[in-house]
């Protein structure tokens, strides 16, 4: 069940993130397809390619179809949810016009009538002149062959303050005409973050596990070149200056990923096909230094990782630990080393002394996540917080670590709940008599 107060609202969405971080030359962009194109092109970030635009009626009675290949997508410029797109598909069998998507003919003419709606702002915001270009179709890569009808999928990443923060897959349908737009009909699928594995899936209203009318289910979808996506999503926050904004990334059969347009103003039917609420997300990266892409994905794998995995713990089985556990940590060298650690539900987040940490080579910039102030008894101290990789019962945790300064701790890791999640501790060995114990044998 999502908190109300994690759900990132209208309102809230307008007010606290897309007017406060975004500048108006970002918003000028992200309005423009063909000046983000542009921008992100510049910037060396893939997009489709563009084969013809047309700003007045003379070029558009100039331009000669028979260039155009096969296949391509006729788009307005300020085109808002999918309005005033066709996406052609093929050619008609006597070479004269083509078929679009939703399997209706259209002629040149009929093209050439659309655009002179587009013109005339029939498909833009306030109905205000607008532009047409026709760009490269896409297509489906193999990966989404089963799943998407007709159409091509694509995935939205939400980038704040340079960390992607939340994404979904939307897979067209044929109610949505081969689009992948949600309000006509395209199915929302929730993303992991940390894998890029589809979790969930929203149609009609409701949560469904296959695709309609087939036995195709919907979870488990390794998406391919995930960390790229990601990284290419803040990337284009950087090219545009646009502090918050939603990212529509394809995947190309044979070029891989690449961006067909950026939103100021996402929607938030994100929050459902995940079944969690981008609020509070977003207020947990707002204050961080950021350094790069890079540094940004690290911080979102290290936050947002999905419960999906509980599906997986389900099939192991509960996992039963002592209060004192051997775990394997992986160093900067990715050799596992193996160390003591206690098991603390007292403790939210997991820490490593400062010493192991340094040790394992753990405090390379490069792996430090954020600082943070933290107030003891002690005082007022600053506090590294690093991502950190170990095997505890058999399974794999990657998660935040704060490193703590304390010579005198007497286990280098303590555990804390946040990844105790699907394990029940027995306590019926205490600490004190497994470091008993332990002595002893050292001492044999």
């Amino acid at each position: 069940m999502v908190k109300t107060s994690s759900v990132l609202g209208l309102n809230a969405r307008a007010g606290l993130f897309s007017y406060k971080y975004n500048p108006f030359v970002g918003k000028k962009i992200a309005t423009s397809k063909l000046k983000t194109k542009k921008i992100l092109r510049e910037a060396g970030i893939p997009v489709p390619d563009i084969y013809a635009q047309f700003k007045t009626v003379r070029k558009l009675n100039k331009f000669d179809w028979k260039k155009l290949p096969s296949s391509f997508a006729l788009k307005p410029n300020k085109g808002l949810g999918g309005e005033g797109i066709i996406v052609i598909k093929k050619k008609t069998k006597d070479g004269t016009g083509w078929v679009t998507t939703k399997r209706t003919n259209v002629t040149p003419e009929d093209l050439a009538l659309h655009i002179m709606d587009i013109f005339e702002g029939a498909f833009s915001m306030r109905n205000s002149p607008d532009m047409a270009f026709i760009e490269e179709f896409v297509g489906r890569h193999k990966i989404f062959r089963k799943f998407a009808f007709r159409g091509t999928p694509d995935i939205r990443i939400i980038v704040f303050n340079k960390v992607p923060v939340m994404a979904m897959l939307r897979l067209p349908t044929k109610e949505s005409g081969g689009r992948a737009n949600l309000h006509q009909g395209a199915i929302a699928v929730g993303i992991d973050i940390v894998t890029g594995i589809t979790t969930k899936a929203y149609w009609k209203g409701d949560y469904i596990r296959h695709k309609p009318g087939t036995k195709r289910k919907l979870h488990g979808i390794k998406i391919p070149n995930w960390t790229k996506m990601l990284e290419m999503a803040v990337r284009c926050q950087e090219a545009t200056g646009l502090g918050y904004m939603g990212a529509d990334i394809v995947l190309h059969p044979e070029r891989g990923p690449m961006v067909l347009e950026l939103n100021y103003l996402p929607g938030l039917q994100i929050q459902i096909a995940n079944a969690a609420g981008l609020k509070k997300r977003l207020e947990r990266v707002e204050d961080l230094i950021v350094h790069d892409a890079e540094h940004g994905v690290k911080i979102a794998k290290a936050l947002f990782a999905a419960r999906f995995s509980d599906r997986v713990k389900a099939k192991e089985g509960i996992k039963t630990i002592k209060a004192f556990e051997t775990i394997r940590i992986r160093a900067r060298d990715k050799k596992k080393v193996s160390v003591g650690a206690k098991i603390d539900t007292g403790a939210w987040r997991t820490s490593i002394s400062q010493k192991l940490a340094d040790e394992l080579g753990l405090m390379e910039k490069e792996n430090i996540l954020w600082t943070k102030k933290v107030k003891s008894s002690l005082g007022s101290e600053e506090r590294r917080v690093i991502s950190l990789t170990f095997w505890l019962a058999g399974r794999k945790i990657t998660t935040p670590a704060s490193v703590a300064k304390r010579l005198t701790l007497k286990f280098p890791v303590i555990i804390g709940r946040k990844n105790l999640k699907g394990m029940l501790i027995d306590p019926s060995v205490s600490v004190e008599e497994k470091l008993e114990a332990e002595e002893k044998i050292k001492q044999i």
